[in-house]
């Protein structure tokens, strides 16, 4: 059989078509790793939404090429935003990638690899962790000043219920446990097929998925949040008690400015109403420091802001104007970059000191954790509770008795006792085999 190898970067998104493309096409290839060794055919599916994941994309693309040259790759196949973004140059400017593919829709992809576009959609898992993201729908319909996902992606596409509870059910029966519902804006999910939000319902449904115990919810978009969401997080035991919600600033100005739809005191209650409804919620978001607008009026704002919600997920980046997005061609980048970093630096130092202060609280406490994998030194276990999400989160860090073999116990959940913390991540011990879930 001939060699097949995807080298997929940028977000889960990308992943998550990289495995509904292998469900397709998988029997008809060897699978290999993309690592160097000799292949028929190299898929590179690419990110393209900010400048550094573009020039990653595009080092990618020359470092192919080097190897087709060497005689180790037969065929380039490129697909993903940033061929989504540049199609009109990119085919001419590297003459030497046997096809582009865009990003909207996998199935050229599948037929340039002699696959079959139709029928069910199925997952080729490329990694064994006991989680899975799970994308509900593609596109986004928003459109704010500093991104381009709106003209890479399209508009918003909902996946049918009975699709995605499909999609969960093949991926529980490869031992999934945890499932992160992903996409451009979750909260948006079933207006264009249901014409109202569902999101609420889904987690009803794919909660009666045996052997899905835990439900996690990334990128909400902060307007218009449905209530039965909150009630789900806060009364379905599979529901975690976690929220990744983008949102970018406090200011009345630089709000108004990204093009939120939302200001700052709606902002603030907001937050406290998800603290409210859902008692014990970690709250992740981001922020966009020297966004046009950003003066040291509003970075105090956001400063104030984030002192006073505690978030205990934070992750922030600097602006970067965009080609072909709002920003990019009505405002003036008037932020010097030197600023910028001094600004993020600083955001980051305060939020250190409240991640650390989370951490802390939690020492001595007893907690349910799944165990994603065993720790480089062999004797401990790599765990999250649902208080962490994986890649973006830190991590619990548990010691295992001498008398237990640690790789025995990756996929499952265990109770650990929280010894130790630092700003990112928590040490552990687990319990007692009787104490284990």
């Amino acid at each position: 059989m001939e060699k097949l190898a995807f080298s997929t970067l940028g977000c889960s998104k990308n992943t998550v078509d990289t495995e509904h493309i292998l469900s397709r096409v998988g029997d008809l290839y060897d699978v290999v790793p993309a690592d160097g060794r000799k292949v028929d055919t190299l898929v590179l599916n690419t990110c393209g939404f900010i400048g550094d994941a573009k020039q990653e994309s595009i080092d990618a693309i020359m470092r192919a090429i080097s190897l087709k040259k060497e005689g180790l790759v037969g065929r380039i196949l490129v697909m993903g935003c940033l061929s989504q973004r540049y199609s009109d140059s990119l085919p001419s400017l590297i003459p030497e990638v046997d096809g582009w593919f865009g990003a909207r829709d996998i199935a050229p992809v599948i037929k340039a690899l002699g696959g079959d576009p139709s029928g069910e959609v199925s997952r080729y898992r490329t990694d064994s962790f006991p989680y899975a993201y799970l994308k509900i729908s593609e596109g986004c319909d928003r459109r704010c000043s500093y991104c381009a996902i709106p003209f890479i992606r399209g508009s918003h596409r909902s996946a049918p219920i009975e699709t995605l509870v499909k999609e969960a059910e093949g991926l529980a029966a490869t031992g999934v446990k945890e499932l992160i519902l992903i996409a451009q804006d979750t909260t948006y999910y079933g207006l264009d097929l249901y014409r109202k939000r569902m999101l609420g319902r889904l987690l009803e449904a794919l909660s009666e998925v045996e052997g899905i115990r835990w439900i996690r919810i990334h990128y909400s978009y902060p307007q218009d949040f449905p209530e039965d969401v909150l009630e789900q997080m806060a009364f379905n035991p599979k529901v975690c008690r976690y929220l990744d919600i983008p949102l970018q600033h406090s200011s009345d100005k630089v709000l108004s400015m990204m093009r939120r739809g939302v200001d700052g005191k709606w902002t603030r209650d907001l937050v406290a109403k998800l603290r409210e409804s859902v008692p014990e919620v970690a709250l992740r978001t981001t922020m966009i420091v020297g966004h046009p607008g950003e003066g040291r009026e509003e970075f105090k704002d956001l400063l104030e802001f984030v002192k006073w919600a505690k978030f205990e997920r934070l992750g922030a980046f600097t602006y970067s104007e965009e080609e072909g997005t709002f920003g990019a061609e009505n405002y003036r980048d008037s932020v010097a970059k030197a600023t910028k970093q001094r600004r993020l630096s600083r955001l980051m130092e305060v939020q250190r000191e409240i991640s650390h202060s989370y951490n802390i609280s939690r020492i001595g406490t007893e907690e349910t954790v799944l165990v994603d994998a065993v720790a480089p030194d062999g004797k401990r276990l790599v765990c999250r509770s649902e208080f962490e999400s994986p890649e973006v989160d830190g991590e619990i860090l548990a010691v295992v008795p001498p008398d237990t073999d640690p790789a025995s116990l990756v996929g499952e959940f265990v109770r650990v006792r929280i010894t130790g913390a630092d700003p990112y991540d928590l040490s552990a011990e687990l319990l007692s085999p009787e104490d284990n879930q």
